[in-house]
């Protein structure tokens, strides 16, 4: 019953408007296995974007106009086209962004990455999911909080979070199966302790709710919590968020080309299709062919509009 419940409730509020951001998933190859990722990503993640698929996403970046572009993974550095991808996107994007689990820029053949990212002027999105190593390390792995210090004060030191051409946003996601707190409080907390503690500095805190799906719905369902976490998400349904929804302005693409209305569609095989039911690639489409189609929903949907929102940019209210 709780599958057709947010489409009960969205009904004839979700429909796709002008297409702002283009997130493009690289591939689920990374140096982590973390408890809490929605794409099985792992270090022996064998789906990677090609260098043809990557020249379709930049022919759809310079026909659609100066859309963000926002790099996903897995750990999307460790795709061998990454490099080719950001340094042939700016123009067209009129923003380049990653999402960095910030460990990968320690790993072998990565020594220059923060130097590349700099010149480049990408703005780094990075998961920290909380400011306090056994937090960190029970989601990641013992010593990740240590790594990902080390990274911050690499990229502080090359000017991310003190230059105002360089932004630095880090990544709260929760623990386990409950919503994030106040993000204006959490970002509070977190520049006290990473500042106090470490010295480190950033431009904003994103929360993210955990999205019931992956290898983190699976770990719900393996311990008897996953109906739970659905009911907690359906209760705490806020129809307020349903405008400023990602899936609005947000298309996905996968390391095929293939196209989703959200990370969490494409994790879940909700593959856009044309008329005829043929899934849509990116070769195919236009950015003005989009606007006005229904998206998309399933039960994980409500993790994007419970309490006070969450998508890729943080909360939503």
């Amino acid at each position: 019953m709780i599958e057709t419940a947010f489409r009960e409730r969205a009904a004839g509020h979700l429909k796709r408007d002008r297409l702002r951001i283009l997130q493009v998933n690289l591939g689920n190859l990374c140096n982590q296995s973390c408890l809490q990722c929605h794409v099985d990503g792992s270090p022996s993640g064998d789906r990677n974007m090609s260098s043809r698929t990557v020249e379709e996403v930049l022919s759809f970046l310079r026909s659609a106009g100066e859309l963000t572009l926002d790099i996903t993974g897995g750990a999307p550095e460790l795709n061998p086209n990454f490099r080719r991808l950001v340094r042939a996107a700016r123009p067209p994007a009129g923003m380049v962004m990653v999402r960095s689990n910030l460990t990968v820029l320690l790993e072998p053949g990565q020594e220059d990455l923060v130097e590349f990212l700099a010149d480049q002027g990408v703005k780094i999105v990075a998961s920290l999911p909380c400011y306090t190593r056994a937090n960190v390390d029970g989601q990641r792995g013992s010593g990740t909080f240590e790594k990902s210090i080390r990274v911050l004060k690499l990229l502080n030191r090359a000017g991310y979070g003190r230059r105002e051409d360089l932004e630095i946003d880090l990544v709260y996601n929760p623990g386990g199966a409950f919503l994030p707190g106040a993000e204006a409080d959490l970002e509070r907390d977190y520049r006290a302790e990473l500042a106090g503690d470490h010295g480190v500095v950033f431009n904003r805190l994103i929360t993210i709710a955990n999205a019931p799906i992956g290898r983190f719905g699976r770990r719900l369902n393996e311990e008897g919590e996953l109906e739970r976490y659905l009911v907690l998400l359906e209760e705490n349904f806020n129809p307020s968020t349903l405008p400023r929804l990602m899936c609005r302005t947000l298309l996905s693409v996968d390391y095929r080309g293939f196209l989703y209305d959200c990370d969490f569609n494409q994790a879940q095989g909700m593959v856009l299709k044309d008329e005829t039911g043929r899934p849509l690639h990116i070769s195919t489409v236009t950015a003005d062919d989009l606007s006005g189609r229904e998206i998309s929903t399933g039960n994980h949907c409500f993790s994007c509009a419970a309490g006070a929102g969450s998508s890729c940019g943080g909360t939503l209210l």
